[in-house]
C-alpha cells in the first residue's frame, strides 16, 4: 500500500506551455537494434544448422569424402553468397579440381584440364603457398593475379581461398568465387575456415580408414592361421566343463589347416586308449572305432610308440610301417577300412605324463610339414588345457556354487540395509537350494517373541498356520529345540522322534528330515534357520557347515538392521537437537546485533529530538509573534501602502512557519517511531489462540479507524481455520503487526473508493488463518489500490513511504518485518496487483518465539 511520494518543492511548477515536447528517438533506436539482433541471431542459427548438417554427413560417410565435400561446398556457397564453390586437391605437385557447386560446365571443364601450380598467380596457388586464408577483393585489380584465363572463363571477381593443412602442407583448398566485386565479410571468412577444418577432418578420416584397410589386408593371411587357435580357445573358455565341443573344434580346425582327411582324439583310460572324439572318419572305419571304444594297442602301433616316447610319431606311409606289416589290428583297420596312408600322432602330455593322443590321417602319401606338426602339437597342448580346465572346473563347481550363493546373500545384505525381509528370503532360498532341501524357515525374535519371518517351499496352508503362531521354546519342534539347546539340531526323521510334538506342521509340511541351526549373538540365540526334506535323507556335514554359514549371515543381517535402526533414531534426535541449537544460536546473534543497532538508533533519535523540539516550539512562538505584530500595526498610524507590504510579508512568514511546523511534526513522528523501533517490546511470549489475536486486531483497527475518520466504513470478511489453534508468540508484538497491516489495508481501500466513479466499488478487507501443521498462516487482503512493482521492492525498507506528509513515517512495515522474521522466525510475503488488491501472507512457527527476546531488540 506504499507508493513513492512525489518530491515537493517550494517553487512553483512550470506551466504546461513552457515545457518543450521531446521527440522519442529511443523507441526508433531500440527497434533498429532489435532488428539487427534478430538478423544476427537468424544468421547464427543458420550457420549452426549448416555445421550440424556437415558433421552429420561426416559421421555417416566415414569412407567416402565426396558427399562431405558436396555438402560443404553447397553450404559454404549459400551462406557466403558466392556463385561458385570449388575444392582443389593436391596431386603430383599441382592442385586439381575435386568438387564444384553451381559452377558452369565450361568452367568445370577448364579447371579440370588446367590444374593450378603453387604460385601467387592464382587464388589456389597463393592460398597453398601462404598456407593461410587468402581474400582477393577483386582479382582483376590484383597486380599479382596472373590467372586471367581462369577469371575470363569463370567470370569471377571477388575470391576467397581457405587451405586444408596437414603437417604444414596444404593438401587441398576451398575456393569461393563471386562474379561481382563484393568482398567477403570477416564472419563469412570465419565460417568458411570452419568448413575447411571439417573437410580436413573428413579427409583425414578417409585416409586413416584406407590405411587401416590396407593393413587389414596384409594381416589377413596371418590372422587366418591364428583364427583356428583362437576358435579353439574360445570353445575352451565357453565349454563350461564339456570336453566334446572342445575336442570337435580342435579336430575340425586341425584337419582344415593341415589338409588332413580325418582324425581321432584319444584319452588314456584303464591302461588303454579310448576314442574321445573323431571328425571326418570314413563310415566303415567309424563303425569299428566308435566313440567310447577302448583299444589296447601293441607296442608297434604308432599310438603306443608316441605314448612310450612322449614324442610325435610321423608315418609317411602306414602300409610300409611295421605295425601294418606285422598285422596289428588297429593299423590293419586303419589302412583297410580307413584308407590311411600318411598319419601323424602327437602325445598329449600333462606334467610329463601322457593323458591322450592326437592323430590326423591322410588317404594319400603326403607327409606333413614341420609347421603343420608344430601346429598339431599346439592343438594337443590346447586339448590338455581343456582337460585340465574341466577337471578343475568340476572340482570347483560345487565350491563355487556355494561361494556364489554366499556372495549373493552378502550382496543382498549390503544393498538391502533397510529391507531385512529381502535378505531373509534370499538366505532361506539359497540355503535350501544348495543343501538340496525341500523347505525351510527362518525364525527371529521381535518384542520378546519368536516368529517365523521367512519361509520357502511350504504350502500356503502351512504358511497360514505359522504366520501368526509364536514359536514355542521347547523340544516339540526343531526350531524350539535349537532355541532351547543353543546349538545345531539334526533330526533324521521327525516322525520317529519321541520329543517332536509339532504334529500339525508335519501334516501340512509333509517332511521327515529336519535341521535347525541357531542364529547366535554373543552366545544367545536370536533366531533359527531350519531346513526340512520330504524324505528320510540326513544332511551331510558339509551341508550342515554351509547352513551354519547362512545362519551366521542371517544373524549379521538382523543385527545390522537393529543397529541401523538404533543409529537412525539417535541420529534423528541429534539432528533435531542440532537444528534447535543452531536456530537458538542464530537468533541470539541476531538479537545481539539488533540490540546494538537499537541502542545506536535510540541515541540518534534522542539527539535529534531535542533540536527538533526547539524548531517546533519556536515555530509556534514565531507564529504567535507575527499575530501580535500585525495587531500592533493595526493600532498605529502607518502608511497604508507600507502596512499592506508588511502584512503580505507577515502572511508569507506565517505560511513558511506553518510548513516548518507541519514538517517538524512529521520529523517528530519519525523520531518517535525510531524510538519505538529500537526499544524492547512489552510482555512475554506465551501460547495464544491465533484466531482470537487476529479477530481482536481486526476489531481494534476497525473501531479506531471509525473514531479517527467520521463516516469511515468498510466490509470485513473473516475466514478463520478452527484447527489453527495456539501459537507460542509475543501477543502484543503480533497485534502491533496486524494493526499496521489492517490499517494500511483500510487506507488503500478507502483511497480506491475515493478515486472510483459511481457507487459500484465496495471497499473490503479479508482476514484469514490456516493450519499448516507445525506452522500457522495469516492472510490480510484488501481490494485497494495495490502496490506497483517498483514500490513493492522497497516497501520493507525503513523510512520508505508513499503516504502524504504527516500520514506515514515509513517504519510500520519495517517494524512488522523485524517482528515476524527476526523475532518470531517466521516469514512475511506480499502479493499485489496495482489497482486491484494487496495481500500479506504471514507464516509463523508454533514454537519459534520461545528463545527470543521481546521485540527482537534490547
Amino acid at each position: 500500500m506504499k507508493k513513492r511520494r512525489p518530491a515537493t518543492s517550494g517553487s512553483k511548477r512550470p506551466s504546461a506551455h513552457k515545457v518543450a515536447r521531446r521527440p522519442n528517438f529511443a523507441s526508433a533506436g531500440s527497434n533498429k537494434k532489435l532488428a539487427q539482433l534478430a538478423r544476427e541471431l537468424s544468421q547464427s542459427l543458420e550457420q549452426q544448422a549448416a555445421t550440424s548438417d556437415v558433421l552429420r554427413v561426416i559421421s555417416s560417410s566415414p569412407t567416402d569424402i565426396q558427399p562431405v565435400l558436396d555438402v560443404i561446398l553447397q553450404t559454404a556457397g549459400r551462406l557466403c553468397e558466392a556463385e561458385y564453390a570449388c575444392f582443389f586437391k593436391l596431386q603430383d605437385g599441382a592442385y586439381h579440381l575435386a568438387g564444384a557447386n553451381n559452377a558452369e560446365a565450361d568452367y568445370i571443364k577448364y579447371l579440370s584440364e588446367h590444374p593450378m601450380s603453387v604460385d601467387r598467380g592464382t587464388l589456389v596457388g597463393r592460398t597453398a603457398l601462404e598456407r593461410r586464408t587468402v581474400h582477393i577483393p577483386d582479382c582483376i585489380a590484383d597486380p599479382e593475379y596472373t590467372g586471367r584465363d581462369y577469371a575470363r572463363v569463370g567470370k569471377h571477381r571477388s575470391l576467397l581461398g581457405v587451405p586444408l593443412l596437414r603437417d604444414g602442407v596444404a593438401v587441398g583448398v576451398i575456393g569461393l568465387l563471386r562474379t561481382l566485386v563484393k568482398p567477403y565479410t570477416d564472419k563469412q571468412i570465419e565460417l568458411v575456415t570452419t568448413f575447411a577444418d571439417q573437410a580436413m577432418i573428413a579427409i583425414e578420416n578417409v585416409r586413416l580408414f584406407d590405411e587401416v584397410q590396407a593393413r587389414t589386408r596384409d594381416l589377413t593371411e596371418s590372422l587366418e592361421q591364428q583364427t583356428a587357435t583362437s576358435e579353439v580357445l574360445k570353445v575352451i573358455s565357453s565349454s563350461r566343463g564339456e570336453l566334446e565341443p572342445v575336442f570337435q573344434a580342435i579336430l575340425e580346425n586341425a584337419l582344415r589347416i593341415c589338409g588332413a582327411k580325418f582324425g581321432n582324439l584319444w584319452l588314456c583310460k584303464d591302461g588303454g586308449f579310448q576314442v574321445a572324439a573323431s571328425h571326418g572318419v570314413p563310415a566303415k572305419y567309424r563303425d569299428q572305432l566308435q566313440l567310447g571304444t577302448i583299444v589296447y594297442p601293441g607296442p608297434s602301433l604308432p599310438l603306443a610308440r608316441a605314448a612310450s616316447t612322449q614324442l610325435a610319431v610321423h608315418i609317411e606311409d602306414l602300409r610300409m610301417d611295421p605295425a601294418y606289416l606285422e598285422g596289428e589290428p588297429v593299423a590293419r583297420a586303419g589302412v583297410d577300412l580307413g584308407q590311411v596312408r600318411t598319419l601323424l600322432v602327437v602325445p598329449m602330455l600333462k606334467d610329463q605324463e601322457v593323458v591322450g593322443a592326437f592323430a590326423i590321417y591322410r588317404q594319400e602319401v603326403l607327409p606333413f610339414s614341420d609347421k603343420q606338426i608344430e601346429l598339431i602339437k599346439n592343438f594337443a597342448a590346447q586339448a590338455v588345457i581343456a582337460i585340465e580346465n574341466t577337471r578343475l572346473l568340476n572340482e570347483l563347481r560345487e565350491s563355487l556354487q556355494q561361494q556364489t550363493a554366499t556372495a549373493d546373500v552378502l550382496k543382498v545384505i549390503s544393498r538391502s540395509t533397510f529391507d531385512l525381509q529381502t535378505v531373509l528370503n534370499t538366505l532361506i532360498e539359497s540355503a535350501a537350494r544348495l543343501c538340496d532341501a525341500d523347505q525351510g524357515t527362518i525364525t527371529r525374535q521381535a518384542d520378546g517373541v519368536f516368529f517365523r519371518a521367512a519361509a520357502h517351499g511350504f504350502s500356503g496352508e502351512f504358511i497360514e498356520l505359522v504366520k501368526n503362531l509364536p514359536v514355542q521354546v521347547n523340544r516339540g519342534s526343531v526350531t524350539g529345540r535349537a532355541l532351547v539347546d543353543g546349538q545345531i539340531v539334526h533330526i533324521p526323521d521327525v516322525r520317529t522322534d519321541p520329543d517332536y510334538t509339532f504334529n500339525e506342521a508335519i501334516k501340512l509340511g509333509d517332511f521327515h528330515t529336519a535341521l535347525g541351526v541357531p542364529m547366535l549373538r554373543e552366545g544367545v540365540a536370536i533366531g533359527v534357520l531350519a531346513l526340512t526334506r520330504k524324505d528320510v535323507r540326513p544332511f551331510t556335514d558339509k551341508q550342515i557347515e554351509l547352513v551354519t554359514t547362512f545362519s551366521d549371515q542371517a544373524a549379521i543381517a538382523i543385527e545390522n538392521v537393529r543397529l541401523f535402526e538404533s543409529v537412525e533414531a539417535r541420529t534423528r534426535e541429534l539432528t533435531i537437537s542440532l537444528e534447535d541449537l543452531q536456530t537458538a544460536q542464530d537468533r541470539l546473534v541476531q538479537t545481539e546485533k539488533l540490540a546494538s543497532l537499537g541502542q545506536l538508533t535510540a541515541g540518534i533519535a534522542h539527539e535529534i529530538k531535542n533540536p527538533l523540539n526547539f524548531v517546533n516550539n519556536f515555530s509556534s512562538v514565531s507564529t504567535e509573534l507575527i499575530d501580535e505584530l500585525q495587531g500592533l500595526l493595526k493600532g498605529m498610524a502607518v502608511d497604508q501602502k507600507a502596512l499592506t507590504e508588511v502584512n503580505e510579508l507577515a502572511d508569507i512568514l506565517r505560511s513558511n512557519l506553518e510548513k516548518i511546523v507541519q514538517h517538524g511534526k512529521r520529523a517528530d513522528s519519525i523520531v518517535k517511531n525510531m524510538l519505538m523501533h529500537s526499544r524492547s517490546g512489552s510482555g512475554e511470549h506465551r501460547p495464544v489462540d491465533i484466531n482470537a489475536v487476529v479477530e481482536e486486531s481486526l476489531n481494534l483497527a476497525y473501531h479506531g479507524a471509525r473514531a479517527e475518520k467520521q463516516g469511515f466504513n468498510i466490509t470485513l470478511e473473516k475466514s478463520f481455520d478452527p484447527r489453527a489453534g495456539e501459537v507460542d508468540l509475543f501477543p502484543q508484538e503480533i497485534t502491533r503487526v496486524l494493526l499496521n497491516l489492517i490499517s494500511n489495508g483500510f487506507y488503500a481501500a478507502t483511497k480506491r473508493m475515493a478515486q472510483a466513479t459511481g457507487d459500484s466499488f465496495e471497499p473490503t478487507l479479508t482476514a484469514a488463518t490456516k493450519n499448516l501443521g507445525d506452522r500457522v498462516e495469516i492472510r490480510i487482503r484488501d481490494n485497494g489500490t495495490g502496490i506497483p512493482n517498483e514500490v513493492k521492492e522497497k516497501m520493507f525498507n525503513p523510512f520508505f513511504t508513499t503516504k502524504p506528509a504527516g500520514e506515514g513515517t515509513g517504519l510500520g512495515l519495517s517494524i512488522s518485518h523485524d517482528i515476524i522474521v527476526k523475532q518470531h522466525a517466521g516469514s512475511i510475503e506480499v502479493e499485489t496487483r496495482s489497482g486491484e488488491f494487496t495481500e500479506f501472507r504471514i507464516v509463523l512457527p508454533r514454537t519459534a518465539a520461545s528463545n527470543t527476546k521481546p521485540g527482537g531488540r534490547s
